[in-house]
């Protein structure tokens, strides 16, 4: 159907209207991205946390991997083991290429009881090379208050490997370390007693006062009720009624999807060399210009012989040869309502290594040109 608009008045309001819809389109654009989270997996609730636990113990059975005599605790360690067993041996006579010291480390889980299974991981803490067919004697675990909270027992199971032969060897991963699949059992839990609690703080993994806010708002439409309120940027505080089922009210809190803002953030690890640029960064427009200075020196050494029935003696000359080579300035136009795609597009077609990326990132941000929080690793 054609439509022929004859008024002015009608042809000009449709053409504000045109330019009002374009304009609310390239907004809808630039607004942050946001994504649906649930509780469970973006915050803790407040106490029920794991605990860390550690020990110091031996591993035996291993064949000839284990640490030297140079390595003295050891010796002492397998000692005062023997001793506790009734076995009187001085600690010259031991010889502990079979035997390994090591650390085990642990995490307590929250409303662990006498009996739960834990995972272990077990590392060297002498000179030994490798821990594989190993076993973990009976040790003690202890948590930050010194008490005992589980024991430790049990076959190493290992995720690499130490070959040697001949004065050649080869290594795979770390075969210093290793894990005992539940292999700790404990013998005393850490009290945290539910009932009779009024409030409960929801602690957010990321501060930020609108997430705070969005969390608080969903756990009321999920309630039908005023239970919760953002006491700041993190922590987000739950009334809990007289009488209520407070493992029920958890539960029905964790599942409970929220809508989050999350920052603009770029994570840059200088170690590696590695770039994440998160997707809701924007850009400003800006010119870039990059180039460097290649210096190479080569140095050759050549042999100088004389002729036959001279004085002259045979010597080494040193022949350097310098080379300089200056790259030609790239430039990088970036325009508005430019994306972090273009940015990165942009910065293959010049060739630039992850070095130059994250000097080039740090610079846009100092220049203002990114909009964007850069994390350093």
């Amino acid at each position: 159907m054609l439509i022929v608009l004859r008024d002015r008045r009608i042809r000009f309001a449709l053409g504000l209207l045109l330019l009002f819809v374009a304009e609310v389109a390239l907004l809808a654009d630039t607004v942050p991205a946001q994504r649906q989270a649930r509780i469970k997996d973006i915050a803790t609730i407040e106490g029920i946390r794991e605990n860390q636990l550690v020990g110091y113990g031996i591993v035996v059975g291993l064949n000839g991997s284990g640490d030297s005599q140079q390595t003295a605790f050891p010796v002492q360690t397998l000692a005062a083991t023997l001793l506790r067993m009734g076995v009187s041996v001085p600690t010259s006579a031991i010889r502990v290429q079979n035997m390994a010291a090591v650390f085990i480390s642990a995490a307590l889980p929250a409303f662990a009881r006498s009996g739960t299974r834990v995972d272990l991981t077990v590392s060297s803490a002498g000179d030994a090379r490798s821990l594989e067919g190993g076993l973990l004697l009976m040790t003690p675990l202890y948590g930050t208050d010194g008490r005992i909270y589980a024991e430790a027992q049990g076959p190493l199971v290992l995720g690499g490997y130490s070959v040697s032969a001949n004065g050649n060897s080869k290594s795979v991963n770390h075969p210093t370390t290793a894990r005992i699949p539940m292999g700790g059992s404990v013998e005393r839990g850490v009290p945290l007693d539910l009932a009779g609690r009024t409030t409960f703080n929801i602690l957010l993994q990321d501060a930020d006062f609108r997430s705070a806010r969005s969390m608080a708002d969903a756990i009321n439409k999920e309630l039908g009720r005023p239970a919760a309120h953002a006491s700041n940027s993190r922590s987000v505080e739950l009334q809990v009624k007289a009488g209520e089922d407070v493992p029920e009210l958890l539960s029905r809190v964790e599942g409970v999807e929220v809508t989050l803002s999350p920052k603009a953030k770029v994570v840059v690890n200088e170690r590696t060399g590695t770039v994440v640029i998160g997707g809701n960064v924007v850009l400003q427009p800006a010119s870039i210009l990059h180039g460097g200075l290649a210096v190479n020196i080569v140095s050759e050494f050549e042999v100088s012989q004389p002729n036959g029935f001279s004085n002259g003696s045979t010597k080494v000359v040193q022949q350097t040869q310098v080379d300089a080579k200056e790259k030609p300035v790239n430039r990088i136009d970036l325009k508005s309502g430019s994306t972090v795609e273009d940015l990165v597009r942009s910065l293959q077609m010049i060739g630039a290594t992850a070095r130059d990326v994250i000097s080039i990132l740090q610079a846009m941000k100092s220049a203002g040109a990114v909009e964007a929080e850069i994390e350093v690793l």
